[in-house]
């Protein structure tokens, strides 16, 4: 018995020896461990890196569809933008009207808020918002061929026409210039003549100069959205309109108005536009991107206009629509003089540097 506490006391002296070793830290001895390989600063910390820039996206209104010669040249616009910005700056384009008339599409922009950025407008449209120098390219038989026209584009003038609305107030800015070929009149009814004319209801969009124009050849002009044409000429509500060749292809007119007169009273120019407010939100370089896309898609419009209309001229008369050529304008151009006498005086000396252009 007493061998046994004797055992048991020896056992609890020897637990309580590990313990006061423990607690003065007493350690196992370890391998010593390899050296940590050497770093240097850069590879202690990771380095700084700039969060990706989103992409900025512009709406971009378009009455027309992709395929006329102004859809085209809105979609060359809109890839040699992306292109050029590696896709940081995108162009949604809206085409076929889905955005409202250009009047429509107008309002928007000049209202503010931002739901419709950009948009390729005709020239003339531009003059009831602040664009009085504009309207000198729709002055009937101003321009005697396309060359005449690129003349005026190309000039030290084109860039003074663009910035007028900006700097008048408007909230818009052009950008670049382009055409859609001569505009001409069609209708249900057969135009031999300008004399064919006389009594018809041609469609206009509200401008004093188209207005005066259809006046001076004897007809009754009559207001109608352009997303309303067809079915105005398809239940009578108008006789007749006037359209770019391409135009009036793309937007299946043919069917419901098959008879049109080359007269070419008016060269459709055309400007792409850009807010202010969408303007200003871009970066110099950026503005720089939309200048240089603007001055190659111009070129593109210049390139394949011209062959483009000869193109769908010679598919409407392979479709059956008759086609009037009008050898001699000079009586056209007599019976607009009092409108285009009246849309010029206050730009006199500056229409005749456009007419000496030729």
């Amino acid at each position: 018995m007493k061998k046994s506490l004797r055992l048991l006391s020896l056992s609890l002296v020897l637990v309580l020896i590990v313990a006061t070793l423990a607690g003065c830290g007493a350690k196992t001895p370890t391998p010593e461990a390899a050296p940590a390989p050497e770093v240097t600063p850069a590879a202690t910390e990771p380095a700084a890196v700039e969060p990706a820039a989103e992409a900025i996206t512009f709406v971009f209104a378009e009455v027309n569809p992709l395929d006329t010669i102004v859809g085209q040249t809105d979609s060359a616009f809109k890839e040699k933008v992306e292109e050029l910005s590696n896709g940081m700056i995108k162009i949604d384009i809206q085409p076929s009207g889905v955005l409202g008339s250009e009047n429509d599409v107008l309002d928007t922009m000049l209202g503010g808020g931002g739901t419709i950025d950009m948009s390729r407008i005709s020239a003339f449209a531009l003059t009831s918002y602040g664009g009085e120098k504009s309207k000198l390219l729709s002055i009937p038989y101003t321009f005697a061929n396309r060359e005449h026209f690129w003349n005026f584009a190309t000039s030290d003038l084109a860039p003074v026409f663009l910035l007028e609305p900006h700097e008048n107030g408007s909230g818009v800015r052009g950008l670049f210039y382009g055409e859609e070929g001569f505009r001409h009149f069609f209708s249900a009814k057969p135009l031999n003549s300008m004399a064919d004319l006389k009594g018809l209801k041609i469609r206009v969009s509200n401008d004093p100069v188209m207005n005066g124009m259809v006046e001076g050849l004897g007809a009754s002009p009559t207001v109608v959205s352009f997303g309303e044409l067809y079915s105005a000429l398809q239940t009578g509500v108008v006789d007749a309109a006037e359209q770019p060749i391409a135009n009036y292809k793309s937007n299946a007119f043919p069917e419901v108005a098959p008879n049109m007169i080359l007269d070419g009273h008016t060269l459709g120019a055309i400007q792409v536009i850009i807010t202010d407010e969408a303007w200003d939100s871009l970066t110099a370089d950026q503005q720089a991107i939309l200048t240089e896309a603007g001055k190659y898609a111009s070129e593109f419009n210049r390139k394949i206009s011209e062959d483009a209309e000869n193109k769908v001229l010679e598919e409407l008369k392979a479709s059956g629509v008759t086609i009037v050529d009008v050898q001699d304008k000079a009586p056209w151009q007599d019976a607009c003089k009092d409108i285009i006498e009246k849309s010029t005086a206050d730009n006199a000396e500056l229409y005749q540097q456009i007419l000496d252009m030729k």
